[in-house]
């Protein structure tokens, strides 16, 4: 036999055959007396298995009738094949089992290993001879001689229960197979699955090495879809003392534990319920797991999380996306891999039996009430002004402090009452606002929270509908009492919901949102979706408008898959949504007389319970209040009318819209524009633009004449007689438009 190999060193392997047993010393660096205990253990087992290659050794050199061959290993003589025959038989009996298998140290890595993954004492052995050459190189050479092939210098199978006094055709083979605890746990790999099983080499991988040496970090596989939740960074505050009481009795027995919650806000509770049980945290990034989502990746997660012996936090749940058919093998398998081990897993969806062998226990974490809210968003942006090294003026060393968050000033309590963000949003919009304050070395304001917030909405909304940042206030409207007043209420209800629907269950039975709806109605350019933008900026969202080309579709059920996404991701932005011209999809149902009318009635019956089970906030506007249907009447929480302005309402309009920046001539009489043109808020907006342009067409101040031009032309747009009883004496000056 050939193997095209160089010529082998005698005293190579004379040197594995002389080397002194020495054991390195690793103990320096343990972290505790029980660790180097453990490390001892550890060295004085690789101490034993030399002794056993030692004697391997020296049975081959014995049997061996010139083991000084410099070309061992690279042909098979006569005489070889005759030795191997009259060690055949020896070879299936196999050796006998050594009894120098002491147990390890209590409290031991090598302990909490046996008892994590469920390994036998022959277990542990054959993952000792795999590892040896991975902390001594001598191995390699003593393993090369061994396998008769110095360039395959890790244990085989074969050899590897030789080492251990097992057969090779005994039970001991079984220790290898799949569902094995040594393979199933990927503590050990099996390599070459071309060859007869004997003839496989054995890896330990390098993460299993690196932690019986006492090292922490999670693989590096793991980089950007687990961490490892720091100490003093799962402890979520009074709000949910309780709360993280039930999750940690749930999952003291080792099972499943499903949180469901509908705010994001489960992530901290969850991992303080592990941490409370004296347990290391292992937080998995749920949309980091959906874009890997391989086997590999999980069998390395269940390994690290076994190896550090502490508990998995995965979440959120819908960003992994389960319904999906490959997603849901995904979780499953997850499941199946953390079997025994503390898994709490946290979202939205209700938990399908599906997913996972054992069904979870299932805790329903309640919304968080306005105290809860402002702690998250105090202890978010204390954390964030917190330097790397720890708290300002704490330890240079760096260990934080135990010191409270504070509490929120009013304004910033006010403008992060109405915000409905999930755990990692607010985070990140702390860090942001407290960074922008940083920047101009001033204390956090509100609309520095509030412009961070806007910036955590995601683009899937702005897809689908128009964004607006709002820009006007409310000294920009001119409106009725009544009408202001219905403004206001509608931006009360939106910040103090989660209290009142929420907290005391104003608004009880399955199925129904807390969100707010509002109608606004009114004749085109009485102010509705200026009102609309106010109230979003009263809150500090954005306003979104609804784009009927993207919703209404020709095909049947399109145009609410295209609603749906719309109200799908309205309920995750934190943003104002508006239907303007609502008549057109909020229409009455009529007698079904075709397919078309039934179809239609589909499409109201759907946005009827849609609106019913909605989260967000939304505003309705229409020119035509008596075309809505008067089932979506019972669903408005606030209605407000915009009536056509009154004469002194005209008279501040006019004066508006002309600014202070243009120039005005001495026979510009608003009191008579008022007094005389009966236009709503959006037609004066349009003559003073129209009048403008005249006004800079001349080169001179705005006059009475190309006021009342631009007014001509208003009402001819708009279809009206042109009456001398409205224009007076103006009328007749007027010849070509822009000249008196």
């Amino acid at each position: 036999m050939s193997l095209d190999l160089g010529p082998a060193a005698p005293a190579a392997v004379a040197a594995v055959a002389t080397v002194v047993p020495d054991s390195p010393d690793v103990s320096a660096g343990q972290d505790s007396p029980d660790a180097s205990a453990g490390a001892d253990h550890l060295w004085a087992r690789l101490h034993r298995i030399e002794q056993r290659i030692r004697t391997a050794v020296r049975e081959r050199r014995a049997d061996d009738p010139d083991p000084d061959d410099p070309y061992r290993g690279q042909y098979l003589s006569p005489e070889a094949v005759e030795r191997i025959l009259a060690a055949s038989g020896a070879a299936l009996r196999g050796g006998d089992a050594p009894e120098d298998r002491p147990a390890p140290p209590p409290g031991s890595r090598l302990a909490r290993l046996c008892a994590a993954f469920g390994l036998l004492p022959v277990d542990l052995e054959l993952l000792l001879v795999a590892l040896a050459p991975d902390l001594d190189t001598r191995f390699e050479q003593f393993y090369g001689y061994l396998n008769d092939d110095l360039t395959r210098r890790r244990p085989t199978v074969g050899l590897a229960l030789e080492l251990c006094g097992l057969s090779g055709a005994g039970a001991g083979r079984f220790r290898f197979a799949a569902r094995a605890p040594l393979i199933a746990g990927g503590l050990l790999e099996v390599a070459e699955p071309e060859r007869p099983l004997l003839s496989r080499t054995l890896r330990v991988p390098d993460r299993v090495t690196a932690h019986l040496l006492g090292d922490h970090e999670p693989d590096g596989a793991l980089t950007g879809l687990a961490r490892r939740a720091a100490p003093g960074a799962v402890a979520p505050g009074g709000a949910f003392a309780e709360l993280v009481d039930r999750v940690r009795a749930a999952a003291a027995d080792g099972g499943p534990v499903h949180l469901l919650d509908r705010d994001g806000h489960a992530g901290p509770p969850a991992a303080a319920a592990l941490a409370a049980g004296g347990r290391p945290v292992l937080v998995v990034d749920a949309a980091a797991l959906a874009a890997h989502p391989s086997a590999g990746v999980v069998r390395v997660l269940a390994r690290e999380a076994r190896l550090s012996g502490g508990g998995v936090v995965l979440g959120p749940l819908d960003r992994l996306e389960p319904e999906r058919p490959e997603r849901a093998a995904l979780l499953r398998e997850l499941c199946a891999a953390l079997a025994g081990v503390p898994l709490i897993v946290h979202g939205p969806q209700v938990w399908d039996p599906a997913w996972s062998r054992e069904s979870p226990v299932v805790v329903t974490v309640p919304p968080p009430d306005a105290q809860a809210r402002a702690e998250r968003w105090a202890r978010a942006l204390a954390g964030a002004r917190t330097p790397p090294g720890g708290e300002p003026g704490g330890d240079p060393g760096g260990e934080p402090t135990e010191e409270p968050a504070g509490e929120l000033t009013e304004e910033l309590a006010e403008a992060v009452a109405a915000y409905r963000v999930d755990q990692e949003k607010l985070e990140r919009a702390a860090a942001v606002a407290a960074r922008t304050a940083a920047a101009e070395r001033r204390p956090v304001r509100a609309e520095d929270v509030r412009a961070a917030v806007r910036a955590q909405n995601a683009a899937g909304l702005a897809r689908l509908a128009r964004r607006i940042e709002p820009a006007v206030g409310w000294d920009d409207l001119v409106l009725p009492g009544p009408t202001a007043g219905r403004l206001r209420e509608l931006v009360l209800r939106a910040r103090h919901r989660d209290q009142v629907l929420g907290q005391w269950r104003m608004r009880p039975g399955g199925g129904r949102g807390n969100g707010v709806i509002a109608l606004f109605a009114g004749e085109s350019g009485t102010g509705k979706t200026m009102s609309a933008e106010v109230v979003a900026a009263e809150l500090g969202m954005e306003l979104y408008v609804v784009d009927l080309s993207t919703v209404v579709d020709k095909y049947i059920g399109e145009t609410e898959k295209n609603l749906e996404r719309i109200f799908t991701e309205a309920a995750q932005v934190n943003g104002v949504l508006l239907f303007d011209e609502a008549d057109a999809l909020f229409g009455k149902r009529s007698q079904v007389k075709d397919a078309h009318d039934r179809h239609a009635n589909v499409e109201t019956a759907y946005l009827l319970q849609r609106m019913e089970s909605f989260e967000g906030i939304a505003v309705l506007t229409s020119n035509l209040r008596a075309n809505l249907d008067e089932a979506f009447t019972r669903r408005l929480d606030v209605i407000a009318e915009f009536p056509l302005p009154d004469e002194a309402q005209r008279r501040v309009l006019w004066d508006r819209c002309l600014g202070p920046r243009l120039p005005r001539g001495d026979d510009l009489d608003l009191d008579f524009c008022a007094r005389h043109f009966e236009l709503t808020g959006g037609s004066i907006r349009a003559c003073a633009v129209s009048a403008a342009y005249l006004a800079a067409g001349t080169g001179t101040p705005l006059g009475m004449a190309q006021l009342v031009a631009a007014v001509v032309g208003e009402y001819r747009k708009l279809g009206r007689l042109v009456l001398e009883s409205e224009f007076g004496p103006w009328l007749g000056v007027l010849g070509e438009p822009g000249r008196g």
